[in-house]
């Protein structure tokens, strides 16, 4: 293979490592929402999960509640709705497909078992009791993909566009999930520090496989502000958001340097101000402005991330919206 890289295999690249990683944090969101996530009065908030994604308006054009069974068949088996695990991974497929030639055989035949094996999904194995198994083998198939990739990716441009497509969809993944506990299932103030409000963190840090890395360094209980830090700024937890920006602008900088690339400068500036930003800033500091906010910014500068690498090297135009740019995959 040349040393330049195709723009349409780059997109397909970046995109497959998207939707695997969008699905196995799909997964994870459902399943820890179906085992931990309970309101005052026992019951689960399945509407939480809609409007953690902005979904609300697709969402009850379909369905009249948000019951659990509606939710689920939404974003699991629902074709229609490209958030759903079933077109999440029928979307890194056909991106596999078009990358055949640069993947392994066993990248495409584990990936293409997993579509089939979602494509005959009754919907009998999302009834209660048979729920959690069912992520389980979602998060199973998604990590066993990651884990092939890793053993069997050859270590030229492909690679490194897997790579940051997987580390900027983790980030803005994480993002969300704070966003969700903060402004979505914020306690009323006399519920906070309570059994149910301790028991939304706990979920929230399951929900991201962060629970037992926090414990490690926060052996004495679980607080706001140390599991927003946590998740947002820790350096060395594989989820963050920090590591995250840290490794898509290290990735980016070594592959422009590796293959002598003019693109991705614009990316690249991007990146560098949001880990600057991480670097200065402290939890304490990001509470009192504003978490919402600083999340929402984060998402913004994410996004604008995704364009400016569509633009440098999927062989998008200036004037295309991220929207377009999304809807060719």
């Amino acid at each position: 293979m040349s040393e330049t890289l195709l723009a349409r295999y780059a997109d397909c690249v970046f995109w497959l490592a998207r939707y695997v990683e969008r699905v196995e944090n799909l997964a994870r969101i459902l399943d820890v929402n179906e085992t931990f996530s309970r309101d005052s009065r026992g019951s689960q908030n399945w509407l939480s999960i809609v409007q953690l994604f902005s979904d609300e308006k697709t969402f009850s054009a379909r369905h009249a509640e948000a019951s659990a069974e509606n939710v689920l068949h939404f974003y699991v088996r629902d074709t229609d709705n490209p958030s759903s695990i079933v077109s999440g991974i029928a979307q890194a497929r056909e991106n596999a497909r078009t990358l055949r030639p640069l993947i392994s055989t066993e990248m495409w035949v584990q990936l293409n078992m997993f579509h089939n094996r979602l494509g005959a999904l009754g919907a009998d194995e999302l009834s209660p009791g048979r729920r959690n198994r069912f992520f389980g083998s979602v998060k199973e198939a998604c990590q066993t993909h990651t884990g092939i990739t890793e053993g069997t990716l050859h270590r030229d441009q492909v690679w490194y566009f897997y790579q940051i497509g997987r580390y900027v969809e983790r980030a803005d993944q994480t993002t969300r999930l704070l966003d969700m506990k903060y402004h979505l299932l914020l306690p009323r103030p006399r519920d906070v520090g309570s059994p149910i409000d301790v028991s939304q963190w706990n979920a929230l840090l399951r929900s991201a496989a962060g629970y037992h890395a926090y414990r490690r360094l926060h052996s004495g209980g679980i607080t706001p502000a140390q599991v927003a830090g946590f998740l947002l700024l820790n350096r060395r937890f594989p989820r963050s958001v920090y590591l995250c920006i840290r490794q898509t602008e290290m990735l980016l900088a070594e592959m422009k340097a590796r293959y002598a690339l003019r693109g991705g400068n614009d990316a690249a500036e991007v990146l560098d101000g949001l880990r600057a930003l991480f670097s200065t800033l402290s939890i304490t500091e990001i509470l009192k402005q504003g978490l919402h906010e600083f999340l929402d910014l984060v998402q913004l500068r994410l996004i604008a991330v995704s364009r400016h690498l569509s633009i440098a090297f999927f062989g998008y135009q200036p004037e295309d919206t991220l929207e377009q740019l999304q809807q060719t995959q």
